[in-house]
């Protein structure tokens, strides 16, 4: 009776997953980072990041690294610990993302002119931001 009750169990796990799929397609991945800037030095820290992140994120999809990347500011704050700016990095699947870490840093260093060049330029950002939370967020297409 155990082993028929397992059995059932596990029959509508897959049952119930399939059921879902049949609503949607999976499809590409979005890695986004939200950002608390301190208070008047957006332009700063946007500045930064068009000299260093964007060059960076520009050359990894050259590369085909990752797809696409986005930049969003948050137009409506619920609380002064709300988030200014997300930045979106977006790749064809998880799969995409194996190594991407060890890839990145090969890019970064390339066209920074080295590992000392962007350290001075994370540094200049950690001083006017804070990490506000990562989301790992799958985009799916309804049926």
């Amino acid at each position: 009776m155990r082993k028929l009750n397992w059995t059932l169990a596990f029959v509508l796990l897959f049952a119930l997953q399939a059921f879902a799929q049949e609503h949607y397609t999976e499809g590409p991945v979005w890695n986004i980072t939200f950002i608390r800037v301190e208070p008047a030095k957006l332009d700063n820290y946007v500045t930064n990041l068009q000299q260093g992140w964007k060059v960076v994120y520009d050359e990894a999809k050259r590369q085909g690294v990752i797809m696409d990347y986005k930049v969003f500011f948050k137009e409506t704050k619920n609380s002064p610990d709300d988030w200014d700016v997300a930045l979106a990095i977006l790749y064809k699947n998880h799969a995409q993302m194996d190594g991407r870490a060890a890839r990145l840093e090969a890019i970064r260093d390339k066209v920074l002119g080295g590992k000392q060049a962007a350290q001075q330029a994370a540094e200049m950002r950690n001083e006017i931001r804070e990490i506000v939370d990562i989301d790992l967020v799958q985009e799916v297409m309804l049926k």
